[in-house]
Parts: structure tokens; sequence; C-alpha cells
């Protein structure tokens, strides 16, 4: 393709490329509209980036028509040189459109459109996000969940939340309530609403948040007793765990000690099975399992439920003894996982209506205990652990 030279003019200073909203800051110097305010909203002293003088982040920046117009006569010129048509900015949202947008959210019959409105706003451009912001729409559409909920309805919930997921200083907000002393309900609710908006994140947003409410989350975990709200902490501390760092700050916020003080207090089968799918991934870290083990009676929650509540169960509590038999197979820890039954437990997995695999697995971790405790008295009285090692299906 024939390269075509592009008028400097055109460009933006800041992202070198062809402007598609040009503005004129006061300093006399045109940038395409995102990049300036991105640039005037970041950290540090606010300058112009080519003049280098000072330049207020709530000045005024005027739209530069003349050289829009300029930018689209030429791209309409080039476009079978592969150069799209600029289309016209829309204009910044009008405050008081934004306000009438929010009564109507009060209203049933006006409450799906209202919702639409607010959307299509805020994917416009960050100018209307901003505006939507300090017009109230984040405290309303929270207030909105909150109402939805405690009403059982779901029309317009998933909406709602979208909008709000735009709104950046949302889960900064959701993680100060959590963490926060008010009342017990109140958090609840936050937490109900970080479940929601976990669901529709994207996987860089979790991994970005996660560190704004794991110390939360985990507090509402010890001080509730709803086994919804015992649900919703869970899977959404489940889906953090998948990256590293929010792991780490798990562990940190001593989130497998709390999980095991949880167990303790007998749990919904549901929850004991979300609880250890929980542990086995913490237990994958080095960190991890110390805390675990740090905890007296951390073997014995998991040797207890072996093989009393479902296949999941079985299948997170064998995982764990796993990580701790390959990674943390000190004396003590054997010595422990033998007097707490959890090797009886593994050797009744061998006997047990349990997938192969699994099965495969509790040999492999009898091998590595028969290894180390082979001098162990108690050890050796167990009549059934040479016939396990040799067992085959």
């Amino acid at each position: 393709m024939e390269e075509v030279e592009v008028s400097q003019y055109f460009i933006c200073p800041i992202s070198l490329q062809i402007m598609k909203d040009p503005v004129t800051a006061i300093t006399g110097i045109t940038y395409d509209r995102q990049s300036i305010e991105r640039w005037l909203s970041g950290v540090g002293e606010s300058f112009c980036p080519v003049t280098k003088q000072p330049l207020p982040r709530d000045s005024d920046l005027t739209p530069n028509h003349t050289l829009r117009r300029l930018i689209q006569a030429w791209c309409m010129a080039n476009a079978k040189r592969g150069f799209e048509w600029i289309p016209t900015p829309k204009s910044p949202v009008d405050p008081n459109l934004v306000s009438k947008i929010i009564r109507d959210l009060n209203h049933p019959h006006l409450l799906s459109d209202s919702l639409k409105k607010l959307q299509v706003l805020a994917k416009e451009s960050e100018k209307n996000q901003k505006c939507m912001l300090s017009s109230g729409v984040a405290n309303s559409l929270i207030s909105l969940i909150i109402r939805l909920h405690k009403e059982n309805k779901t029309n317009g919930l998933e909406e709602a939340l979208r909008v709000l997921t735009k709104n950046k200083n949302l889960i900064e907000s959701i993680a100060w309530i959590l963490d926060s002393e008010i009342d017990l309900n109140v958090r609840s609710h936050a937490t109900l609403l970080t479940r929601k908006i976990f669901e529709i994140a994207t996987a860089s947003s979790k991994e970005r948040l996660g560190g704004n409410v794991v110390s939360g989350l985990v507090r509402i975990l010890r001080e509730n007793s709803s086994n919804s709200i015992t649900k919703a902490v869970l899977r959404v501390l489940i889906e953090l765990c998948q990256w590293g760092r929010n792991r780490l700050r798990m562990i940190e916020a001593n989130t497998a000690i709390e999980l095991i003080e949880l167990e303790f207090g007998m749990p919904e089968k549901k929850v004991t099975e979300l609880i250890f799918y929980l542990l086995s991934q913490l237990c994958c870290c080095a960190d991890g399992r110390a805390q675990f083990l740090n905890h007296a009676a951390g073997i014995a929650a998991v040797s207890k439920m072996m093989l009393k509540v479902s296949a999941p169960t079985d299948d997170r509590a064998v995982h764990i003894f796993a990580m701790l038999t390959k990674f943390s197979a000190t004396n003590e820890t054997l010595q422990e996982m033998l007097r707490v039954g959890a090797v009886s437990k593994l050797c009744m997995v061998l006997q047990a209506d349990c997938a192969l695999y699994l099965k495969d697995k509790a040999r492999e971790i009898l091998r590595v205990l028969s290894n180390h405790l082979s001098n162990s008295p108690c050890f050796q009285t167990n009549g059934i652990l040479p016939y396990t090692l040799d067992y085959e299906k």
C-alpha cells in the first residue's frame, strides 16, 4: 500500500495518533480529548505535555471544530487508502438529564429504559462517566440493587451492575463498606453486590480489584451467620484465588485459619465444598500450607470430613494431603496425619467407590508416608497399609 503522509497538525502530541476529538488547552496546544483528559487525571503535578506550563486539572478544553472538520475531510479523501471516517463526537451529557434518569429509576415501568440510557451514556466517554458519578448515579444504582435484592427481583439487576462496573471508584467504595464498622446487614448487602459484580467482571479487573476487597470479605466470613452470605463470600474468594497476588493477600488476611474455624461450625454441605476448594487452592503455595499447618486442628478438620460430604470434597481433601506430603512433609506433619486418622481415611479411599484417579493420588500419598514413617510403631501396626499399597483395582 502506498505510504500516506499525515499532516503533523492532525496528530495528537500525546498518543501520536490522528485526533478524533481535537481540543485546545489554555496553553494553546491542541490534543485529542481522551489523551489530554487521561493525562490530567494522572498522578503528580499537572502541566502541559508540550510547553511544560502549568495546566490545572479542571481547566477548560475548547473543542477545535475547524481542525476536526479538516481531519474528517482528509479521512474521507483518503478512505481508499485505509483511513476510516471519524464521526463527530457527541457533546458531554447534561447533568440535568442524568438527574432525570436517576429519578426515573424509582418507577418500575421506566426502569428498563432508564438503565439502557445510563449504559449508553457510560460507554460514550469518560466525561460522561465523571458527570454521572458527580450526579450520584453510583449511589442510586447501589440503592436500586439492594432494593431488588430485598424484593427478590432480578429485572434490571444485571443492567445496573454493568453500569456500575464502569465506575472506577465503585470497588473502592464497596471495599470501604466491607471493612468498616457499620452495621453487618449493610456489609452483607455489599457482599452480595460484590459477588454480582465479579460474575461479569473481566479477568484483569478481578486481579486488579482483588486486593481492595479481600480483608473485608474475610472479616464478613468471620462475623456473619448466614449461609447465603457465606457462600457469596467464598465464591468471590475462589474467583480471586486464581491469581497468585490475590492468594498472598488472602493468606495475609488469615483466610486459611478462618476457613478451618468455619468448618468446625458444621456448615451445610455446599459451604463445606466451597471451604475445601478454597483451602486446596491456598495450600498450593508455601505460605498457605504454613498457615494451614499453624492451625492445630487443620489436618483433623480435613480428615474428619473425608468420605462424609461429597465427591468434590473428597477430591479437594486428597489434594490438600498431596500438597502437604509433597512439599511440607516434615516428620511432625506426617505424624499428625497418622495421629488424627488421615492415614486411615486415605486407606479407606482405596476401598471406597471413588474415582480411579483419586485412588491413585491416595496411594501415592500413602507411599510417601510409608517411606517417612516406616520406623513408627503406630504405623507398623496398621495392618491394612501393606495391602492397600499393593492393591490394584
